[in-house]
């Protein structure tokens, strides 16, 4: 009888997303033991400089694809058809920039934290704040990535067990938990590389499972995409549209910089290769890639808009909805297994990086944990990222009660407005030699969010303008002229 309720059971979809969630997190606690050799908080940290490039180059891609990407991107182009590639093609420039700009700044200076490079550049008040904005961003961002496959999970899964979607968040966040608590950046590299295979591996399955179930070859199927209206890239015509092309370019550019290259996260694994070198070809080879794989999402998009309506399927309203609606119910079981696979390595390749890096933002930038003895300082770090921990729970709860939006939308507008006053410290530290007036740096830095979002609801109550993701460059302009404004006349910084 028990037997016979266990075969049942198992034949649930439900059960069985569970039961592969299960396996690969037995994964992942196997890589974090093979790669936790040292738990000292240099390793912690840095991996005590012993990380291999190219490893780094491929993990990086999935904690920067994420379950955001692997669910928005294909459901975007149903309203945006593919102008999202415009985006992306700013992407390369920016980790140039990166690459060749702030990579030989943060070795040449040997920095743990390169929010430490404002406290030399700046002073005190600068360097507080810098962290601060990236401790806000990153949590928030991470949130929301991790927010998209809880949804998912909640949805699909756990509705019809009675799983309250409270507890689904806190088991999801103490998964994470359990396998990077005293691993750090070594176990963070090798889980990523692990996580982008499986992500890649089984983005190309689905499509190819989309282009079987639809009967297609291979040759149709490309024939039927290239042909598609929702194939077009390019908006030249309407200047004042989101997804106007220099507008969707150039941010692509910038968000680039702030959301890689004064992002901690981004860095310490750059900072945690052998040297400068490696770590530029890493920051150039993942850079690159960045365009073949979101061109792969977003052909997915239109696959399964054709798929809709090969199979006459009403479409939900949201469009993070339509690939998991496919995937679960009209795909087929091997299909279901693929995405579920996808979707946790992608959101947890995200995560867990971010977990890390804000602990260690935390512990350097915040809490100093350097002054105290390395046992001391050890408790102090895994206490924080405990309570770091803690506090991704109750931002996944809040931002669930909020979002309205695609959530890969919402991260890049969020990130407009709380990594701005970094992209204005560091173009005033880059490209200026004044010295500013350090105790007045936070309230310039709070003050170009606050006016930009005073400028965006102005300008679009008034005219037929729509802010995109330019409101970053605004934002940056607005606290870099603050900063000249309140530098020390006639003082030079040298």
């Amino acid at each position: 009888m028990i037997y016979f309720y266990l075969c049942v059971l198992f034949q649930q979809k439900g059960v069985q997303m569970l039961y592969i969630i299960g396996i690969y997190f037995c994964l992942l606690l196997i890589v974090s033991r093979l790669t936790t050799k040292n738990k000292s908080n240099d390793s912690f940290f840095l991996g005590n400089k012993r990380s291999p490039w190219y490893v780094i180059a491929f993990g990086m891609i999935g904690s920067s694809i994420s379950g955001v990407t692997f669910v928005s991107v294909p459901g975007m182009v149903r309203e945006f058809d593919m102008t999202y590639l415009q985006l992306v093609l700013g992407f390369p420039i920016g980790y140039l920039i990166i690459a060749y700009l702030l990579l030989p700044l943060y070795y040449r200076l040997n920095l743990v934290s390169i929010y430490t490079y404002l406290e030399r550049r700046i002073g005190t008040h600068a360097y507080k704040t810098g962290a601060s904005f990236f401790f806000l961003s990153k949590i928030i961002g991470a949130a929301a990535r991790l927010y998209l496959v809880t949804i998912i999970l909640q949805t699909f899964v756990l509705d019809a067990l009675g799983v309250p979607y409270w507890i689904t968040v806190c088991i999801s966040v103490a998964m994470i938990w359990v396998y990077t608590h005293a691993s750090g950046i070594r176990t963070i590299i090798w889980m990523n590389f692990l996580q982008t295979f499986f992500l890649l591996l089984m983005l190309v399955l689905i499509i190819a499972g989309v282009i079987n179930k639809m009967d297609l070859s291979l040759g149709t199927a490309f024939s039927m995409i290239a042909s598609d209206s929702h194939s077009r890239i390019f908006e030249f015509g309407d200047w004042s549209s989101r997804q106007y092309f220099f507008k969707q370019f150039i941010s692509g550019i910038f968000i680039t910089i702030v959301m890689s290259g004064l992002d901690q996260g981004m860095m310490q694994k750059n900072l945690s290769c052998k040297n400068l070198k490696e770590a530029q070809k890493n920051m150039c080879w993942y850079g690159f890639s960045f365009i073949p794989l979101n061109f792969l999402f977003l052909t997915l998009g239109v696959l399964m808009l054709h798929f809709a309506q090969h199979q006459q399927v009403t479409l939900p309203a949201v469009s993070d909805e339509i690939l998991p609606l496919f995937c679960t119910t009209y795909l087929g079981q091997p299909i279901l297994v693929f995405f579920t696979i996808g979707v946790i390595a992608a959101s947890f390749s995200a995560a867990d990086s971010a977990l890390t890096s804000l602990t260690t933002s935390a512990c350097i930038d915040l809490i100093d944990i350097k002054k105290y003895p390395e046992e001391q300082a050890q408790k102090i770090r895994k206490r924080t990222h405990w309570m770091i921990s803690a506090v991704f729970i109750l931002i996944i709860l809040i931002f669930r009660a909020v979002n309205d939006r695609s959530v890969i939308d919402a991260i890049y507008m969020i990130a407009s407005f709380t990594y701005g006053p970094l992209l204005g410290l560091y173009a005033f530290g880059l490209f200026t030699t004044f010295c500013p007036r350090d105790r007045w740096v936070p309230f310039i830095a709070i003050s170009g969010p606050l006016l930009c979002m005073i400028l965006k609801s102005g300008v679009e109550a008034t005219t037929s303008y729509r802010f995109g993701y330019e409101l970053l460059m605004v934002n940056g302009l607005i606290v870099f002229v603050g900063l000249v404004l309140f530098s020390k006349k006639g003082e030079i910084w040298k």
